[in-house]
């Protein structure tokens, strides 16, 4: 329960963090189980440590305790990311946060710790909904601080009704905090009227992967960091896009926040955009196919004491998608690889049955390829079940990730963690606390876009992409969109002109 706070001279704060990732073309859906499967905490109970989009909640606790803020505490959840939210589910986490705010009484300001691209079976734009309905409420003296990911969908909605608007810089996104932190800042600050905050977009109209942790997209964002250092401007973000997101604001964006010199920043935001734009195909790493993926993984394994990663980028359930793809590891069997691990793959079915068996026990297993027809065939082995954790977690910077009831089987000199909660590959931890010895094996297979980059660069020699054909719409160019009207790269070449 809120209790409202009041006084002539305390500045009220209350955060919110209503958060998933929805992949409009997943066979998945998602619904209020799933959201408490992940992370759910009522008023006042989040966690001490951060979690990806609700990193406000302890971080406002530190101003409380410095006395700048009286704070009110609100709903937090996240949700994997999945398929298409159902209209009762979303109309109902809505619901709960608008009457949060309503009992909180008078407010100063409102944080509010969202994803960015949440679609639902009524509404294609769930944060805009939200904030705009929260506006509505609070009126328009109470200052909106909002963080976003990068891969999200800003839309006018957003932009009109939030004074600060702050995004994840880094991909993967070890700078959840800090961004987190910036939001905060900037929005007491413009509450005791320290800064005038502008919100300058631009539209850079390209949709693609910029991973931040390879050129160019590296230096790029060392040169944003860079000029907010140098107190050229508040705050600058640049929105990547989600491209398995069916919406009608899909695509890159910059963000840039001055105070109060709206033309300067209408200038830069479109000058980074056009830069960003100037090398759009430079952006995404370089991928192998399926069989390339395994046959340059086997080769360069002869020859590197490390191990060889192979990431398939796509069956990722941090893209919304199952995670229960057998069609890198079926090629690895065809080709009688050894000394391989393999995390993880989605199968609660397999979890149960291998829980219910024990540990150090043969069972003959069916696992994975169940969701769609296209993440490849169940594979079907005599394994041993090698390893049980339940409730496993595995980290991610400072926030701990859920995986469920995990396992470890092996079988043919291969060795597959599967996990009951979808979960794609954040760290090491994934293997190591279901008792895999990484450092001794020649190849791991991972399903992660580049999340898991940070924590396994160290203990691997190479890191090869691999695309796999599957249920990730994985090319704007193919996607059948049914609610983008802009024109934007790569299915126009040339979206700032008339030319296709």
């Amino acid at each position: 329960m809120i209790a409202p706070v009041s006084g002539a001279n305390t500045t009220v704060s209350i955060c919110l963090s209503i958060a998933t990732e929805t992949n409009t073309f997943s066979p998945l859906r998602t619904d209020l189980e799933n959201f408490k499967e992940t992370f759910y905490t009522k008023p006042n109970q989040h966690p001490k440590t951060p979690t990806l989009c609700s990193a406000v909640f302890p971080l406002l606790r530190q101003r409380e305790k410095k006395g700048q803020i009286k704070l009110v505490e609100g709903t937090a959840t996240w949700a994997e990311p999945g398929g298409l939210i159902n209209s009762k589910t979303w109309n109902y986490l809505k619901n709960e946060v608008l009457c949060e705010i309503k009992k909180a009484g008078k407010l100063d300001i409102v944080i509010l710790g969202l994803h960015g691209a949440m679609i639902s079976n009524n509404c294609s734009d769930c944060e805009g909904d939200l904030i705009k309905s929260i506006r509505k409420i609070v009126g328009i003296k109470v200052i909106i601080g909002v963080t976003f990911d990068p891969h999200s969908h800003l839309s006018k909605k957003c932009i009109d009704n939030s004074n600060i608007i702050t995004v994840f810089k880094e991909f993967p996104h070890t700078d959840f905090v800090n961004t987190a932190a910036n939001c905060i800042d900037l929005s007491i600050k413009t509450f005791n009227k320290t800064i005038n905050p502008k919100i300058s977009i631009f539209d850079i109209r390209m949709m693609t992967i910029l991973p931040t942790t390879k050129e160019p997209m590296r230096s790029f964002v060392d040169k944003i960091n860079n000029l907010e250092k140098n107190n050229t401007v508040l705050s600058i973000s640049i929105i990547h896009g989600f491209m398995a997101g069916d919406s009608p604001d899909l695509g890159a964006k910059i963000i840039t926040i001055t105070d109060n010199n709206k033309k300067n920043g209408d200038k830069l935001s479109r000058q980074l955009g056009m830069e960003l734009f100037s090398f759009r195909k430079d952006l995404a790493p370089k991928t192998y196919s399926v069989n390339d993926a395994v046959i340059e993984a086997k080769r360069l394994s002869k020859k590197n004491k490390k191990p060889i990663l192979i990431a398939d980028i796509w069956d990722n359930p941090g893209g919304g998608v199952a995670g229960d793809s057998t069609i890198l590891i079926d090629k690895a069997i065809s080709m009688n690889l050894k000394n391989i691990a393999v995390g993880s793959i989605w199968d609660p079915v397999a979890v149960s049955l291998c829980c219910a068996a024990g540990e150090k026990t043969n069972i003959d297993l069916r696992f994975g390829g169940k969701v769609s027809s296209l993440g490849g065939s169940p594979i079907n082995k005599r394994v041993l079940v090698k390893k049980i954790v339940k409730n496993a977690f595995q980290k991610f910077g400072k926030s701990f990730v859920p995986m469920g009831d995990s396992v470890c089987i092996t079988f043919d000199g291969i060795e597959v963690i599967l996990n009951s909660n979808r979960s794609q590959t954040f760290s090491t931890d994934l293997f190591t606390e279901l008792g895999v010895n990484i450092s001794n094996k020649k190849i791991l297979i991972i399903k992660s876009t580049n999340h898991f980059y940070n924590s396994f660069f160290p203990h691997v020699s190479t890191i090869i992409y691999a695309s796999v054909d599957g249920v990730y719409p994985n090319d704007p160019k193919k996607n059948n969109y049914t609610k983008l009207k802009r024109r934007i790269w790569p299915i126009f070449e040339n979206p700032h002109g008339k030319s296709r």
